[in-house]
């Protein structure tokens, strides 16, 4: 692995800031996630933030095709050097933005589900999570480097005060494990936080179906919006439909006290809060003449 800062040097580039550009430097956190992705020549991988190939290297050599997402082209020309270098034959270098990529097409003409990895840019962290839930039909699993808070949120529980609206959307369709932790140390240039490493690993289909997933995002969505309030007047301040009598006849109905805050609800109370929601419990708004 060469260095990034000799790599950058020596094709006279420095990284931008505005694309969250931190580069890897430690080779044993790349072929830790490559081993926590669990690649072999069968898998079709896809690369999110592929940068200078630090990933890209270790994850074409156990996997059978990797598709490596770079949307800086000069990065990308730096990249495809390198892997002419290294005589690596079986990396597709697609220099645009990951949210301009269809996964579900790229699984499709494969065949087969999609193994996503990468360091993900600060900024787009959470997004791109977001991306990959609505494209998870097409993932078997996602192994990312997100900054430390971000990671913590993902995989926080229940009552903990990092457990929030992504950490319900993504429970609802995954099981996340932590990877490792990653000091600021090992990117250049240096952070100024420490990153983690996690697998999300998606249900095909969820463990806990919802019968309206756009309902039950909206719902969520609410209840986190004010999670300092209750339950009952979170929803009626974040849903046109309901009042605080209809948000409290539908919270009873789902068995769920009204007085709670949304961080101590599991995913499958939201899931049964969801499933509850029926005109009944909706404000009678008037018709427009």
């Amino acid at each position: 692995m060469t260095a990034p800062r000799t790599l950058l040097k020596a094709w006279q580039l420095r990284p931008r800031k505005s694309m969250g550009q931190n580069f890897l430097t430690d080779s044993n956190v790349a072929d830790a996630i490559v081993t926590a992705a669990a690649l072999d020549r069968n898998d079709r991988v896809v690369e999110i933030g592929a940068g200078l190939g630090a990933l890209t290297i270790p994850a074409a050599k156990a996997a059978g095709r990797v598709l490596a997402i770079e949307k800086d082209r000069r990065l990308a020309e730096l990249l495809k050097t390198e892997l002419a270098v290294w005589r690596i034959e079986n990396v597709e270098i697609l220099s645009r933005d990951v949210f301009a990529c269809d996964l579900d097409s790229m699984a499709a003409d494969r065949g087969d589900l999609l193994k996503v990895i990468g360091n993900l840019p600060y900024n787009i962290s959470s997004q791109v999570v977001v991306k990959l839930i609505d494209q998870r039909r097409s993932i078997r699993s996602a192994v990312l480097m997100f900054q430390k808070e971000l990671a913590q949120r993902l995989a926080a529980p229940p009552g903990s005060k990092r457990y929030g609206r992504l950490s319900v959307l993504l429970q609802y369709c995954a099981t996340v494990e932590t990877v490792c932790l990653v000091p600021a140390n090992a990117f250049y240039p240096r952070p100024k936080v420490d990153s983690m490493v996690i697998k999300i690993t998606f249900h095909q289909p969820a463990a806990q179906m919802v019968s309206d997933e756009k309902l039950l995002r909206r719902i969520v969505k609410a209840a986190f919006g004010r999670r300092r309030k209750t339950l009952r007047n979170s929803l009626a301040g974040g849903m046109s439909e309901l009042d605080t009598h209809g948000a409290e006849r539908l919270l009873i109905e789902a068995g769920i006290d009204p007085k709670r805050r949304a961080e101590t609800l599991s995913v499958a109370e939201f899931v049964r809060l969801a499933n509850c929601f029926n005109p009944d419990n909706a404000l009678q708004i008037p018709e427009k003449k």
